[in-house]
């Protein structure tokens, strides 16, 4: 029987971010006789839990790589929503480099992080690799018409590896694109954006600025929000709860603008021109979760990415994973007032 309800995260907006910093969730966890637990405040005989989500009470917002490979893996999870939010994906060159568009890229060496300890903690390779795929594609061409070149992520300082996994800011290869063993890196996020003025890069293909949301897919986009199945089994009005208590501060959000942003600074361990470059002036309006036809199938392209690219150790059913009603649920709550306030 699950005593603890769980929550991780990635440091990006989300509404249930919002919700736990509000004080909301832990609410939602004690009115239904239950501790709050934070993967993130825990030791880290916990942090695996991040990525392989196979703690019995979890429920997890952050970056679709570790979730879908989670799946793929066989961790009984469900997803119960997605959320998307632009956050300054870009291809960057080096400050003397002449390359200004997709076509460019061609011939290029890519500099994508090598593979990690296992396919869900690869989340950065897979980020580069989807980020130069989508920005080669712009130009009708294909990963197979440039280099894929190898960087490391242990010697790069930029780089901050916790259990928040897929949320940091991603600036692999700074260091290699800055002594020239690379010709471009993938970016994205409030700190990338810092880093790159740091360090005088150039911004060779704005993904933010592509009008196909098909082609800004990654690991952020869209983010899911999962659940262990025992905890939805066993107790759903605690994951109904969770949700609506993210619902409300979606709709808090969506009239708070500064107040986000005062969250993210901390999260994102950014300042606030970073915060504003990397998600800019609606992002608050657009927080709430979400199970539409579009964002399935987003999340559809996605798996299917990863699958092609071996991220994952099998494919898996996208509907036989989701599960409609909770959030249909937590709708009928806020829509009647009847979440705690």
């Amino acid at each position: 029987m699950t005593e603890t309800l769980w929550y991780t995260r990635c440091p990006v907006p989300t509404a249930s971010g919002l919700a736990h910093s509000l004080g909301w969730l832990g609410d939602t966890a004690a009115a239904s006789g239950l501790e709050f637990g934070v993967l993130q405040d825990a030791g880290p005989e916990l942090a695996g839990h991040h990525f392989l989500h196979d703690l019995s009470g979890l429920v997890r917002e952050g970056g679709n790589v570790p979730a879908i490979a989670a799946r793929a893996q066989g961790s009984p999870t469900r997803l119960i929503g997605l959320t998307w939010i632009d956050e300054a994906q870009a291809i960057l060159v080096g400050p003397d480099s002449d390359v200004a568009g997709p076509a460019q890229l061609a011939g290029l060496r890519l500099g994508v992080p090598a593979w990690a300890q296992d396919q869900a903690r690869s989340f950065p390779r897979a980020m580069a690799l989807h980020g130069f795929s989508s920005a080669l594609r712009l130009a009708g061409l294909t990963l197979a018409d440039a280099t894929v070149t190898e960087v490391t992520v242990e010697r790069n300082p930029q780089v901050r590896t916790a259990v928040r996994g897929g949320g940091r800011d991603v600036t692999w290869g700074v260091e290699e694109l800055l002594r020239g063993e690379v010709d471009a890196i993938y970016v994205k996020g409030a700190r990338a954006q810092e880093v790159a003025r740091e360090h005088g890069l150039r911004v060779a293909v704005d993904l933010d600025a592509t009008e196909s949301k098909r082609l800004r897919v990654n690991n952020g986009t869209p983010r899911p929000i999962t659940v262990h199945a025992d905890l939805l089994e066993s107790r759903p009005e605690v994951v109904i709860g969770f949700l609506a208590q993210s619902l409300r501060a979606a709709d808090w959000a969506a009239g708070n603008l500064d107040g986000v942003r005062e969250v993210l600074q901390r999260e994102t361990l950014s300042g606030p021109l970073g915060v504003v470059a990397a998600y800019g002036e609606d992002f608050h309006r657009g927080l709430h979760p979400s199970l539409s036809d579009e964002r399935l199938d987003l999340i559809g392209i996605q798996k299917q990415f990863l699958y092609t690219h071996g991220f994952l150790a099998a494919d898996f059913d996208l509907d036989g994973w989701v599960a409609h009603e909770p959030l249909e649920r937590a709708r009928e709550l806020v829509a009647s007032g009847q979440v705690p306030a």
